[in-house]
């Protein structure tokens, strides 16, 4: 089955760090890119942060520029996001995607004082 599962998510206090992990499987990994999008309750999902397939190049929304960093490790098929100086507007449901449509189950960050 192809499946992109997120983990990592969490409650935790402004400034602190989170990890979030995508556990890819179904198909070919490293031919893909992938994403992380995120989207708060009422807003539209928002890009965050992008990797090529083999994570010589990166992207990122100006939003998280300089505090989240998005990484791969194509022999685990899995792609992480590093998440620092966290803020309450980072509250959101996490999702991973790939560059060929694939959509993981999401995963909730919370940050709050």
């Amino acid at each position: 089955q192809v499946q992109l599962v997120e983990s990592g998510g969490g409650l935790l206090q402004p400034g602190g760090s989170l990890r979030l992990s995508c556990a890819a499987s179904g198909f070919p990994f490293s031919s893909y890119g992938m994403s992380w999008y995120r989207q708060a309750p009422g807003k539209e999902r928002e890009w965050v942060a992008s990797i090529s397939n083999t994570g010589g190049i990166t992207s990122y929304a100006d939003s998280v520029k300089g505090r989240f960093t998005i990484s791969r490790d194509n022999a685990k098929n899995t792609v992480y996001l590093q998440m620092n100086s966290l803020k309450p507007e980072d509250t959101a449901v996490y999702y991973c995607r790939s560059t060929n449509g694939r959509w993981g189950q999401g995963t909730q960050v919370t940050v709050s004082s």
